[in-house]
């Protein structure tokens, strides 16, 4: 499993004016399976996504695609995290650690 953070690298009128565009990519993703949760975060200078996916490089491709990307007006960091425990609505997600 995968925790996204985008943080803005433009101001967020930039980010606005791209937004309609990346909710669409978002809205690709959760119809792929790919993301389970997004949002912004508070205060309002980027956002987070939890996605699966079969590997970190796969990841990095989708977030690289993500219409902010191409704009120029956010950055990616992606961390991956073994799901040990989550709650019944997810536990399909689960991993055991290797």
């Amino acid at each position: 499993m995968f925790v996204l953070e985008l943080t803005y690298t433009a101001p967020l009128e930039d980010v606005d004016a791209v937004l309609e565009a990346h909710v669409a990519w978002l809205d690709e993703q959760y119809e792929r399976g790919v993301f389970l949760a997004s949002g912004r975060k508070n205060p309002r200078d980027g956002g987070v996504i939890l996605a699966v996916a079969e590997d970190r490089g796969r990841v990095e491709e989708i977030a690289a695609g993500d219409p902010f990307v191409t704009a120029g007006v956010c950055a990616y960091r992606v961390t991956e995290f073994v799901a040990t425990k989550t709650a019944p609505g997810l536990e399909r997600y689960r991993e055991t650690s290797g």
